[in-house]
């Protein structure tokens, strides 16, 4: 029995199926995706032991997106970004003890093979196929307790654990019974419902019948969590400092699911009309 932030407790999670890399690359990618369930990949090769100076050594002048926000996981405010360099991330934020703000960076990029070969420890092509079937090839660096609050992605999400740890909380796909946030608020890929682990049962009762359907998963380094598109999800970096990679595809069960496809029109039109960031790769070059 798990328990929330009050200390009330919570439905037991479900498992999570594990399978090892050998036996994800023998079914393929899209196998696991038509199953349409998560599921943590185990034991992906490494050509060498991941640490911090890696991606300095490769990305360290190159330029990167800096989400800021209140440190609060019932935050209300839109995150704040700016462009720094990657390097600079870790002169200002080395030891992420800044109590009034959550940072986080992020960068995609998947024009830049060598350096996603380089910090992931393989080819992507070995799991995802060739670049065209991919999206996005995001790098984010966080410190402990940073929070994602609940939200669904129109991609399918395939996530790479580096260096530390980052816990994931799961729902089932579904639209009225997440009590989604008005487009004026946040958008409709976005729960009132902040944090899946502290629910008020009075105020959203259908999410709270949902809670015996979550999943509860603590990514360790050198884990894949694949994400289907339309699940619901939060996470949180829980070591000192956290380094992942997520690669995001599109997938034609996105017709199935209508209001993930509404979502993901509104949202693509109103990070171009705000000049909102929209995860667009980094140009070729930015790197050494």
């Amino acid at each position: 029995m798990t328990h929330d932030n009050n200390g009330a407790a919570l439905h037991t999670a479900l498992p999570v199926a594990h399978i090892a890399f050998d036996d994800f690359r023998a079914l393929g990618r899209d196998a696991v995706i038509r199953a349409d369930v998560p599921v943590v990949i185990d034991r992906l090769p490494q050509r060498r032991a991941f640490d911090r100076d890696l991606v300095l050594d490769r990305l360290g002048d190159a330029p990167v997106t800096l989400f800021s926000e209140p440190s609060s996981r019932t935050n209300t405010r839109r995150w704040e970004t700016s462009r720094i360099l990657l390097r600079e991330f870790f002169e200002r934020y080395g030891d992420g003890t800044d109590a009034r703000a959550w940072h986080r960076i992020v960068s995609n990029i998947m024009n830049l093979p060598d350096a996603v070969r380089a910090i992931i420890g393989f080819d992507p092509e070995e799991l995802f196929g060739p670049r065209s079937l991919r999206n996005a090839a995001n790098l984010w660096i966080s410190h402990r307790s940073v929070f994602t609050q609940s939200h669904f992605d129109e991609l399918e999400n395939f996530n790479i654990q580096l260096a530390g740890r980052k816990r994931f909380i799961l729902m089932p796909p579904g639209f009225r019974d997440y009590y989604p946030r008005s487009l004026l608020r946040g958008f409709g890929d976005k729960s009132q419902a902040f944090d899946f682990t502290d629910v008020d049962p009075h105020r959203f009762p259908r999410l709270t019948a949902r809670l015996p359907q979550r999943r509860d998963i603590l990514l360790e380094p050198g884990q894949m969590l694949y994400l289907p598109l339309g699940w619901w999800h939060q996470a949180e970096s829980v070591d000192e400092l956290n380094i992942n990679m997520n690669f995001w595809m599109w997938d034609r069960k996105i017709l199935r699911r209508p209001y993930v496809l509404g979502s993901a029109l509104y949202t693509a039109a109103y990070r171009k009309l705000k000049g909102v960031y929209n995860y667009q790769p980094e140009a070729a070059g930015s790197t050494r």
